[in-house]
């Protein structure tokens, strides 16, 4: 039996879509089919891939999230059920990053990674899944970790240790809701070129670090579409929940 990466009649809502990975998640789920909320705190960013993704006929509604306010998360989801209706799919992709040695971190700085990371990941996920167990709907969550929780990387010791945190949390609450037929998984993306690391791998000291991966390159956001696609889709994981997916081209092994 071959499965079907349609979503039309699905509703997802995606976390940090204003740039990176985020943004492309947001547009592919909407070329799918979805009817897609796209979230995160700079709304001018939201309001121009809204724009992108109605014109090649697709939907998508900008909302404001801070995930680190528990009042924003769900003043999102109520705004999403009332424009496109209830949530079926949730890709937990906001992040906080700072590439620096652990000695160098400050309690603000710190503060500010593990609540994006870890607390707005995990009440997100909550706060979807308490509203997808009332009215019985089996849908899907897919929470973006990283490599750095599958190997310590210098440099990325407090990024590495909340996404570790979101690895747990996802095998964790898939434990917990396989009763009610929810499905969460993880993604462990590489390099990426996006915003967050992209600026390095142009400079010189980023080259000579992508000379010593494996096939000397990092990804692009579009080599995460199928997996995404596939984790999304009602019967493409259908035997999928707690799995954790490295997808970095062989960088950490």
């Amino acid at each position: 039996m071959t499965f079907s990466c349609d979503l039309s009649g699905e509703v997802a809502l995606v976390t940090g879509a204003t740039s990176g990975l985020g943004r492309r998640f947001g547009a592919v789920l909407a070329e799918a089919g979805a009817a897609v909320a796209i979230t995160g705190r700079r709304t001018e960013m939201l309001e121009t891939l809204q724009q992108e993704i109605e014109a090649k006929g697709g939907r998508a509604l900008p909302i404001h999230l801070d995930v680190t306010d528990l009042d924003s998360i769900k003043n999102a989801i109520d705004k999403t059920e009332q424009e496109l209706g209830p949530v079926n799919v949730l890709v937990n992709n906001a992040g906080a990053y700072s590439e620096k040695m652990a000695r160098s971190f400050g309690e603000a700085e710190f503060d500010t990674i593990v609540a994006t990371n870890i607390k707005g990941a995990f009440f997100m996920a909550q706060e979807v899944a308490n509203r997808m167990i009332e009215r019985k709907d089996k849908g899907r969550i897919i929470n973006l970790s990283s490599v750095s929780a599958l190997r310590p990387v210098q440099g990325m010791s407090v990024y590495g240790m909340t996404k570790a945190a979101e690895i747990q949390m996802t095998k964790s609450l898939a434990l917990e809701w396989a009763r009610y037929g929810i499905r969460i998984n993880a993604i462990c993306p590489g390099f990426i070129d996006s915003e967050m690391t992209g600026d390095y791998f142009r400079t010189d000291q980023g080259k000579a670090h992508m000379n010593t991966l494996p096939r000397k390159r990092i990804g692009q956001p579009e080599n995460l579409d199928g997996l995404l696609l596939m984790l999304a889709s009602r019967d493409g994981s259908a035997f999928m929940t707690g799995s954790v997916i490295k997808a970095d081209d062989a960088q950490i092994l």
